[in-house]
């Protein structure tokens, strides 16, 4: 089988983060997260059928609360006091493990591997090397600024394994 895995176009990424949130969201291209930011981000691990990583994705903190908030229909405050709290509160974590799973979408195309997701790895968790490897490598990957309207914006980085 040939590969036929290809990136979601930003338009893709800001459409499926509207129709889920409700609200308008901006994407405009960004910087990959940073070795240091991904101590403190959100990362969902996503396989194949033969549970070979496929794909790593990692919101910085900032997006995954705003965006856990805005899901939630939470005040903007709940996600400033996570981000305070450099933590990602439960009830938000509930909401951004639904984001990654969804997000999921994006990834399955006719032809290709049936992509699922395996794993969310919150902050303060240990992340798996191999993930954050496929996470930080160049490559076939996409960096995105999303800004949430009334909440606010962060880093999206999606990775795919080599």
């Amino acid at each position: 089988m040939s590969d036929v895995s290809v990136l979601p176009g930003s338009l893709a990424v800001r459409n499926l983060f509207e129709d889920l949130l409700g609200r308008e969201v901006i994407v405009s291209p960004g910087d990959p997260l940073s070795a240091e930011e991904v101590r403190t981000a959100t990362v969902a691990i996503f396989t194949d059928a033969g549970q070979k990583i496929y794909a790593a994705m990692g919101l910085q903190l900032s997006l995954a609360a705003n965006a856990g908030a805005a899901l939630g229909l939470l005040p903007a405050g709940a996600a400033e006091d996570s981000i305070d709290e450099k933590q990602l509160f439960p009830n938000l974590a509930e909401n951004v493990f639904e984001l990654c799973n969804i997000f999921t979408s994006l990834l399955n195309k006719e032809g290709a591997p049936h992509v699922k997701l395996y794993q969310v790895i919150y902050p303060g968790m240990e992340l798996p090397s191999d993930a954050r490897a496929v996470l930080l490598a160049l490559g076939r990957r996409l960096d995105l600024m999303c800004e949430v309207s009334r909440y606010g914006k962060g880093k999206l980085s999606l990775s795919l394994a080599p």
